[in-house]
């Protein structure tokens, strides 16, 4: 019981040299009898023999602050690390997700083609290019983020009442033909079509719409033809 009882009578002492009040009649017993008391005292972790016998202040617990005082730092440094790289993966998420891309050809009076072999066909009138990942002199768009794509094409193609429409279009994504649209007749004088796909794309990836061998794309006056893109959502594929 005495154990018992002289610990709670020291904390109550060392707060009060550590407030700096004026003690009052009963703390002032309180510190005598702890002053006066043979042996150690008993106060626990706290170091009684340096508040009551050496000095008048908060010695004794000037360790004990320090300590917290530098484990909260740390604690807090931890936190700091904790949140900057949780930030680094959220941008390296989200920062895929503004992705987007319109162009279409600049407009001609003859014909595209035909060529000897398939050619990409440069889209080089851009009105969107988020993301940067469309090349308009290649006509080519490489994915800057894995995720999942749209991508549209419109192919259109307008000849003279003697002439036939003969053209063909594909989408092609790593060499491997996607989609694709055509026309050969001779009872249209000008056609139009459109396609439409989703993908999933890696990092790198490059989609793009060619022109087949043989065949044309012919009076496209206003820009009609046109290939587009943008990025539904992010993936964490690389």
């Amino acid at each position: 019981m005495k154990t018992l009882t002289v610990a709670p009578l020291c904390v109550l002492v060392i707060l009060c040299l550590c407030s700096g009040s004026e003690a009052s009649s009963a703390l002032d017993l309180l510190r005598e009898t702890a002053v006066s008391r043979e042996g150690r005292l008993p106060c626990g972790g706290w170091d009684c023999e340096c508040a009551f016998r050496r000095q008048q202040g908060c010695c004794c617990a000037a360790k004990p602050l320090f300590d917290l005082e530098e484990a909260t730092f740390m604690r807090m440094v931890g936190l700091w690390d904790g949140l900057s790289h949780l930030n680094n993966q959220i941008q390296e998420v989200t920062a895929g997700s503004r992705i987007a891309f319109t162009a279409t050809m600049l407009p001609r009076a003859g014909c595209l083609g035909p060529f000897t072999s398939n050619m990409s066909i440069s889209y080089q009138s851009v009105s969107l290019n988020q993301g940067s990942g469309y090349n308009p002199a290649l006509g080519t768009f490489t994915a800057p983020h894995a995720g999942l794509y749209s991508f549209s094409f419109t192919a259109y193609s307008r000849v003279g009442d003697a002439d036939r429409l003969y053209q063909k279009v594909q989408l092609v994504m790593n060499g491997q033909v996607i989609a694709s649209s055509w026309e050969d007749n001779r009872e249209d004088s000008e056609d139009s079509s459109t396609q439409s796909v989703l993908l999933q794309l890696r990092r790198g990836c490059q989609v793009y719409v060619e022109l087949l061998s043989g065949r044309q794309l012919c009076g496209d006056a206003q820009g009609n033809n046109a290939f587009s893109g943008y990025m539904l959502y992010p993936s964490t594929e690389v």
